[in-house]
Order: structure tokens, then sequence, then C-alpha cells
């Protein structure tokens, strides 16, 4: 470990943690439902999961995984649903039975659903019917054995409205088919440890096609016991509770409840957080202790007349990831909440965590916050040098949260850490003096859009085939919604009558919505280099 100069500002911080206190992230969640067991762990549509049903329906559903389908220990399964009631079960069925969950985010096209099946080798995946469409289009070309479809009920008990499953999709189970087989069947232990793997969390590769981020049960026990210890007057044993509207298939989300399932905490999920008015009723209803956003999702609900009559009194933590918070949505939070919005960074290859503003912090700070415990940062320049304090280089991170390396590839990983073993984020940032970390840039031209990362080469990619385009690249611009918005250049092949209409309705059949253009700007040519490469911050300056 270097310097670490930031630890002069830990305060009662410990500078390190025990990423090895729980053999696995089963060990820590098993103890937790025991010990909870008459507690609400799970709240949704109007109904309650106490830990000991959480336990039983996971049980039986790792049951039915080993004896029906035979998974076995480090095999793939996919995931693919909202935040339903059926999620953390799936979820501590899967970890039980010692595969690795594949979590695959439910608005996915044909096409990224494919990739991201074949590229993990899933054959097993757990589906709300909802999302059946999709998978209908590309089934055969995957080498799924087993679809299981999740309505909105399930897990619950409840018979609640849901969407049909595509007649196309041919042979599935139903979830509650698939607990009530395993119900009566036996289970056979799987001593997990810390480097097994527990999930893969696919994120947008610069080459177009996403990259899945090995993550092992020893990485989220670590980044649980980082965040306990930045933030114990929130995970208070059996005392918080937690509104999850942050899809749990996002690694944000998902680290964040299961720290909170550690600690005995209520967590009511939000299926749909575009229905503003039913997000505000859960919020009332809930009165939360803890609450996690991106700046989208706090950036509407200041907007939304009834936050303010919401009782905000047990709030202790309002946590703000995924992109930039902007300041004045901090301030207009805090005038209704009484709390502002604490700002953390992190990555899907780091668990997420790798930098929060620590508890003492009364204000926001506009930064991410001081590194986590047990964890290094390298600021470095372009030739791998160490910039000095105040300069502007990439954020490299070492520390027991960082993922070994994406799944079977093994290019991707030469690139993707330094010589001693930092992994590179490719973000930019700045240390201050006392060691508190600001982003001020992306080194890759990456966009976000509502806290997702959406690659320009992605998008081109998809565009080089619509017909009528000569060639096309795209940027971020800022968006008051969304942060920022997907502008796409396009050049047209001679003759073609191409409308800005015509380029979007061919991104939609291919791409997920945030990934969309916002604006398509029709150019004679675009602006490159003398190698032919695109100079997509020339872009930047084009009317």
């Amino acid at each position: 470990m270097g310097t670490r100069h930031w630890l002069n500002s830990y305060g009662n911080i410990p500078a390190d943690i025990d990423a090895d206190r729980y053999p696995s992230m089963f060990e820590l969640l098993n103890a937790a439902l025991k010990r909870h067991a008459s507690r609400p762990a799970f709240k949704a549509f109007g109904q309650t999961l106490t830990y000991a049903d959480v336990d039983r329906l996971a049980q039986s559903f790792a049951a039915y995984l080993q004896n029906k389908l035979g998974v076995e220990r480090g095999d793939r399964v996919a995931v693919m649903m909202p935040n339903l009631l059926a999620f953390p079960v799936t979820l501590l069925g899967i970890m039980r039975a010692g595969a690795i969950q594949v979590n695959v985010n439910p608005l996915y096209t044909a096409r990224e659903l494919e990739h991201q099946l074949n590229d993990a080798g899933v054959e097993t995946i757990v589906i709300f019917n909802g999302s059946t469409p999709t998978l209908a289009e590309v089934r055969a070309n995957t080498r799924l054995k087993t679809v299981i479809t999740v309505g909105v009920g399930d897990a619950s008990g409840a018979t609640l409205p849901s969407p049909p499953v595509d007649a196309r999709l041919g042979v599935s189970v139903s979830f509650a088919e698939a607990i009530a087989q395993g119900s009566g069947l036996p289970l056979q232990p799987v001593a997990l440890t810390g480097d097994d793997l527990l999930f893969l969390q696919y994120t947008g590769g610069t080459t177009g096609l996403s990259k899945g981020a090995a993550l092992s049960h020893r990485n989220l026990v670590a980044n649980t016991e980082q965040f306990k210890a930045f933030m114990p007057v929130a995970l208070k044993e059996g005392e918080e509770v937690l509104v999850t509207a942050i899809p749990m298939y996002h690694i944000f989300a998902l680290m964040v409840s299961l720290t909170y399932l550690s600690v005995g905490a209520e967590n009511w999920l939000v299926a749909n957080p575009r229905d503003m008015d039913g997000f505000v009723a859960v919020l009332a209803q809930a009165r939360p202790t803890v609450f996690m956003g991106v700046n989208t999702l706090y950036g509407g609900l200041v907007q939304h007349p009834k936050l303010a009559d919401v009782d905000w009194s047990r709030l202790k933590l309002a946590v703000g990831g995924g992109a930039a918070v902007v300041g004045a949505v901090s301030d207009r939070w805090k005038t209704i909440t009484g709390h502002f919005i604490r700002e953390g960074y992190g990555l899907s290859e780091t668990s997420p965590v790798v930098s929060f503003n620590p508890a003492y912090i009364t204000e926001f700070t506009g930064t991410t916050g001081l590194p986590m415990p047990s964890t290094d940062i390298k600021l470095l320049d372009d030739k791998d040098q160490e910039v000095g304090l105040g300069q502007a280089g990439e954020i490299c991170v070492k520390g027991p949260q960082v993922m070994r390396g994406y799944w079977e590839k093994p290019d991707a990983n030469a690139t993707s850490f330094t010589d001693d073993g930092y992994f590179r984020t490719g973000d930019v940032g700045v240390f201050d003096d006392k060691g508190f970390l600001k982003i001020v840039d992306r080194k890759k031209d990456m966009i976000i859009v509502s806290g997702f990362n959406v690659y320009p080469n992605e998008v081109e990619a998809v565009v080089a085939n619509c017909p009528g385009v000569a060639e096309a690249a795209c940027i971020g611009v800022p968006h008051p919604k969304t942060g920022e918005a997907v502008k796409l250049f396009v050049v047209r092949l001679p003759g073609a009558s191409l409308t800005e209409a015509d380029v979007i309705a061919h991104c939609r059949a291919s791409l997920t919505g945030y990934k969309v253009p916002h604006i398509v700007h029709f150019v004679e040519a675009l602006p490159k280099s003398n190698v032919g490469k695109i100079l997509r911050r020339e872009l930047r300056t084009v009317d």
C-alpha cells in the first residue's frame, strides 16, 4: 500500500477491515436469516416476506436447482427481473446451491440478451414474465435448457396481475412450481470459500460488447464490511428500514441490499420508480431510515408535490451513486428531508464501493469522499506515473473488493490492470490534501444516462448497420433530466434520404431505451485524426 494520506481524515474509522471475517456471503446472510427469523425482510405490492419466509423459500429453490436441474457449484444461473419479492429468494437460492448469479437487465434487447447468456455459458434463467418476449426471440441461439418464469406476486403467495408468458417461448416452469417441487427435496450443502464466484456483473465494454465482472464471495464480504465501517450509525442491527428503487440487478442496489439484509433490515422494493405517485406512496408508508438513488431519481422525487408530506423523521442516510450528484438536487432534497445526499464512487468491477463520504461529514461536499478501508488508490498520468496532490490522473484501485478479472477475457484483463495489480477504472480524479476524491472526467468516452453506462462504440456499431448510414459517432451531451443524453452524428450515404426518425427507429430495435440517441445530427463528414480515428472530442464543438 502507498502512503494513503486520506487515513489522517478517518477519525474513528478503522484503516483496514477483515475481508475473510466470513468464509462466504452465504455464511454472513444465513446467520442473519436465522437471527431475524420473525422480522419482516422484504415488502412489495402490499405483501411481506419475513426472514424465515425468505430462508424457507430460498432453501426450496436451491433444492430444486440441485435435484431437478443438476445445478452444481460454479454453474451460472441468469436472473432477469425487476425488484420483485422473487428476486432475493432467487438470489439466496442460487447462492445456497453454490452457483453464480448472472444479473441481466430486464429491459435488454434480444441482441444484448443473447450475447450475455452465451458469454456467461448460461443453461438456466429465472425471468420476469414481462421479459419473456425478448427471450423468445433468441432462446434457440443460446445454451438454455431451463426457463423459470416469474410473476409479480411470486414468492408472496399472492396472485397479482402479471404479464403473460410469451407463447413463443416454448417449455418453461413457473417460479411457484419450482418452489413447490423443491420444497420436500434434500439440499446438499456446498462448502463455499471466499474465492468462489458470486456474481457475473456485466458492464459495457469499450469494444461495444459487455464483459462480465467476476465478483467473488470475498469481494462482496469485503465491500459490506467496508461500508459498515464507514456508516455504523445507519447499520444498527434490527433497526433499519430501506427503500430500494434502483434495480437490484445493478451492483449498487445489490450490494446495499445484501449489507442491510445482513443486519436484519426491512427492505421495501420498488419495481417501477417511474410511477412517481406510487413510489412516493411507498416512501410515505415505509418511513425509511436509509435511501439510495442516482441523481436523476432524486431529481424526479424533489419535484414531486407529495414528497414533503412524507415523514422523514427516521431518515439517517441518503446515498447517491452511479453518476455525479448535482449540488442543487442535494440542496432541494435537504430542504425537504433534512438530509443532504451523501455521495460515493464505485464500479461493477469493485463490488462497487471505492470511496464514500464518511458519517462525520455534515454537508454536501461535491466529492465522492474518502477511499474505503483496506483500499489503495493511485492517480496515474498517461505514462503510468503517479501525479501530485491536486493533479488529475486516472483512478487506479487495489483492494479486497476489486474483481480478479473479467469472465474469460484474458486480453481485457491484461490491459485492465497495472503491472503491480491496480485496476484501471478509466475515470479521472483529483485528491485534495485531506484525501477526498473528486471525479473530474472520464478517460473513456463513456456516457452516463440516469446512472447507466452507455459506451459510444456499442451505439455506433448498431447505427453502422442502419440502411443509408455511411458513418456515425456519438458523444454525451448534458440533459436536465437524465444527466447526460446520447447525441449522434451521422454521415449519410450518397443519395440516401435518411431521417432522424429512421435512425432512432433502427436503434430502438437493438438498444435498451437509455442507449438510444436523443438527438441525431446529420453532418457532411466526421472529424478524424491522421490515422483515420474519429475524434469525438472535436464533435463537442459541432453545433
